[in-house]
């Protein structure tokens, strides 16, 4: 499987050696997941997990991302490989390794009758830990659901519900939290408050885990991002560098008067047509952009002008994560 896991993070010089490295909060390794009906939902999935960061995993309905996240927090058994959580064994040491680890189902689950306040504060209790009401006030302060601590659940809206979710995946003070699918369904407005959220636990010290059909939130949030299809990880890589290598830029020039066919003196030139002649496309590799990306370009329309085209406007455009993503998951089928 050929497929790019960095063990340390982007800022750390290539020289270090692996004991100099800080060891990953997750190691999975060789991890696979048959069903006894024969489906093969995990195959050989590698990948750590850096403390402290944001990982974005995506991929389509089926790859494989609720399994994954479904074995690291104990709820599914695996078929073959190992999940070891801040050096717990999840098999062995499962208790130590679940409690270090906090998870936002997709599900809006809940006892509907039950008020905000009990609800978080029995969570706190499922792991074991006293009591400790400052550490409820102050996550529920965080979240923006202390004014709704005395209210039942079924008196919520969907993404306050939400919000308790992630609540009650804090109460026990985890030093990981997982969040599958956390803006399913809450309109735009409260997914940029939940993208802050997920900032501000960050920032305080929590590696956030998250799975996502929404590309922008990735694109947003991610330190890291996985690529997961079929079963299988297509890549691990840090977001920056992913846009940079994957990634392409467009030149579009509109032109005066459309073209039959691209003159023969631009035919070295990756150049097509579109809308019927009248627009010429330039497509280049983002990671050959650079300081001299301006003067290519510029070498390319005195060519074009040279060839006797004329244009009326032009303009250049960069891949999103989205356009990258859609690449990558039509490349393996």
């Amino acid at each position: 499987m050929n497929h790019e896991t960095p063990t340390a993070p982007a800022h750390q010089a290539k020289a270090d050696s692996p004991a100099d490295r800080p060891a990953p909060v997750i190691a999975i390794s060789g991890l696979s997941k048959r069903y006894d009906s024969g489906f093969e939902a995990l195959k050989q999935i590698d990948l750590e997990i850096q403390r402290g960061e944001i990982f974005a995993l995506l991929g389509p309905n089926g790859a494989g991302k609720t399994t994954l996240i479904s074995i690291i927090c104990g709820l599914v058994n695996a078929t073959g490989g190992s999940v070891v959580v801040d050096g717990h064994d999840s098999v062995t040491d499962y208790r130590a390794a679940r409690a270090k680890i906090g998870l936002v189902p997709q599900e809006l689950t809940s006892d509907a009758f039950e008020t905000v306040w009990n609800t978080v504060r029995f969570s706190r209790g499922l792991f074991g830990k006293p009591p400790k009401d400052s550490h409820i006030e102050q996550v529920l302060k965080a979240l923006s659901l202390w004014d709704k601590r005395k209210n039942k659940l079924i008196t919520l809206s969907g993404g306050m519900k939400r919000r308790v979710l992630i609540a009650k995946a804090l109460a026990h003070e985890p030093e990981i939290l997982f969040l599958d699918e956390p803006t399913a369904g809450v309109d735009v407005g409260l997914r940029r408050d939940m993208w802050e959220v997920v900032r501000e636990l960050r920032n305080s010290g929590v590696t956030i885990i998250l799975t996502t059909h929404y590309i922008e939130e990735a694109e947003e949030m991610a330190d890291r991002i996985g690529v997961i299809n079929g079963g299988e990880i297509v890549l691990v890589r840090e977001k920056a560098a992913l846009m940079r290598q994957l990634g392409s830029k467009q030149l579009t020039l509109h032109l005066q008067t459309p073209l039959a066919s691209v003159p023969p003196a631009l035919a070295h030139h990756p150049l097509t047509l579109a809308e019927d002649g009248n627009v010429l496309v330039y497509t280049y590799d983002a990671s050959e952009a650079g300081d001299s990306d301006h003067v290519s370009i510029s070498a390319l329309i005195n060519e074009i002008e040279a060839a006797g085209i004329r244009f009326k406007d032009l303009h250049t455009k960069q891949s999103s994560l989205e356009d990258i993503f859609v690449n990558l998951v039509r490349e393996r089928p």
